[in-house]
């Protein structure tokens, strides 16, 4: 049934769903699967952030902007627009699955502002990293 998103138990629900997909996912669950140990508490800590990002509580902790740049060195640098394109239409197509309305549209939005900034902030982490190296050699 497809439904509003209106509370914590619809963004757990849709979490749960969307990380279904993505560590079933051949081209980029590998990432996820080596990296995430603790998949309940990953899920509740996505669950907070959705819900701080959607309804403005303040639950979520954390700096996805580091996790991520400490991720993509864990991968040699190797995470590129395309592994975000993938995530992103996976959260599309799980929101349209199950949920309609302003909140679904709301969370599509974000997703894609927040793929954006994350990707950008690799990139730039990447640059300050290889400048390090080359002052590191002189």
């Amino acid at each position: 049934m497809i439904k509003q998103i209106e509370n914590r138990a619809d963004i757990s629900f849709l979490v749960h769903q969307f990380y279904a997909k993505i560590r079933a996912d051949r081209e980029i669950g590998f990432y996820f699967n080596t990296m995430i140990k603790d998949w309940d508490a990953h899920l509740e800590k996505l669950t907070d952030f959705w819900e701080t990002n959607l309804f403005a509580v303040k639950k979520y902790k954390g700096n996805p902007h580091t996790v991520h740049n400490e991720v993509d060195a864990h991968f040699e640098s190797n995470i590129t627009a395309e592994v975000f394109g993938i995530w992103l239409n996976h959260w599309f197509q799980t929101i349209d699955e199950h949920f309609e309305g302003e909140n679904a549209d709301t969370l599509k939005r974000r997703a894609r502002k927040m793929s954006t900034f994350l990707f950008m902030s690799m990139f730039e982490h990447r640059k300050k990293m290889s400048e390090a190296s080359l002052e590191n050699l002189n």
